[in-house]
């Protein structure tokens, strides 16, 4: 039972420590003196980070589905398969975010060629340029003069090229990208990057938004885009062929303007020419009907993406605040000093 802490033994060691740290309260605030002053040099030495911010909305797939099934079930009548309610669902909802933040948008969005002061230049150049990767380069031959030129096939970059693409995007992700939605149900979405380069910060938003809108709706959109093609070459071929026939069905009757009535075989050509020229008339006019209605699908298909606010230069600033900075390196050195004093001190009571 004497082992057994009981709460005066608590109130007493409470005093007890109270008074060892009154007694180096000197040692305490040097501590926090230091850690404060360690903690405003950083403050001042840290770069500006600039803050660009990009909302857009998506349309509601449900909204712009309205209507659909009536008009594939007309489509269907016409043998057309639209195939509209499965087209691109791998992309829809929640995963645009997700693609957002794929390797491949990323990657093309760094070899994207921006104007810079009049020189044309990609976001991966001026990404290790802003980073002084080059400076920290210079003890690497294979790295020191490497570039991701403007235009460049992507098929002959190397590997060094390969692995600093991706290390670029991996820190981008971690570092500088954010992806969200306003509220969880919403259909509204926040693209925002902070770098420490206030061109790069707006210009990746951009192009990041513009090409996966570009692939969101060109994936959402491919079916009834192959469809709408497919009934065009069509429509088109048999529109060339009824033009044939009447002009058969012309050059027939130039040829025999006064045909005896006696002689039948002279008529023959031209109503084999008038048959072509109705049956195409026939094929035609239901091709037209289907094309019509597939243009009006593909136009139901095609996601609108509307953006609502754009970065705009100047951009937001964020520089640390020094008065923060200061407090938290207070509070920090003097907490560290703290626990150095106590360990200091258990280990001074186990070495006697």
């Amino acid at each position: 039972m004497s082992d057994e802490l009981t709460l005066k033994d608590i109130v007493l060691k409470t005093k007890s420590f109270n008074r060892f740290l009154f007694s180096k309260w000197k040692n305490i605030a040097l501590g926090s003196v230091i850690g404060g002053l360690l903690v405003l040099a950083i403050a001042f030495i840290q770069k500006p980070t600039y803050s660009a911010q990009l909302t857009f909305a998506l349309a509601d797939e449900k909204a712009s589905m309205d209507g659909f099934g009536a008009a594939a079930g007309l489509a269907s009548q016409f043998g057309i398969d639209l195939g509209g309610a499965n087209g691109g669902g791998a992309f829809s909802g929640d995963n645009l975010l997700i693609l957002m933040k794929s390797r491949n948008m990323l990657e093309k969005s760094l070899l994207t060629a921006v104007d810079l002061r009049g020189k044309k230049e990609t976001l991966a150049d001026l990404y290790i340029d802003f980073n002084d990767l080059r400076d920290k380069w210079k003890n690497k031959p294979e790295l020191k003069d490497i570039r991701f030129p403007v235009n460049a096939d992507r098929n002959t970059f190397s590997l060094k090229q390969d692995s600093l693409l991706y290390t670029f995007q991996d820190d981008i992700i971690k570092k500088n990208l954010t992806v969200n939605k306003v509220e969880k149900k919403s259909s509204i979405i926040v693209v925002a990057v902070v770098s420490k380069n206030e061109l790069f910060s707006k210009y990746f938003t951009e192009t990041l938004v513009n090409i996966v809108s570009a692939f969101y709706i060109d994936t959402k959109t491919k079916k009834a885009n192959q469809n709408v093609n497919i009934l065009q070459h069509q429509t088109d071929s048999v529109r060339h062929e009824l033009n044939l026939a009447i002009n058969g069905v012309a050059s027939s009757t130039d040829q025999n303007p006064n045909a005896n009535p006696m002689f039948q075989i002279l008529r023959t050509t031209a109503q084999h020419k008038q048959v072509d020229v109705q049956a195409n008339q026939a094929i035609l006019s239901e091709l037209v009907k289907n094309l019509e209605v597939s243009k009006v699908l593909l136009r139901k298909e095609t996601p609108l993406i509307q953006i609502i606010d754009k970065p705009i230069l100047p951009l937001e600033k964020n520089k640390p605040s020094k008065f923060k900075y200061f407090l938290i390196g207070l509070f920090v050195g003097g907490l560290l000093m703290i626990v150095n004093l106590v360990l200091r001190s258990v280990y001074m009571k186990i070495m006697r």
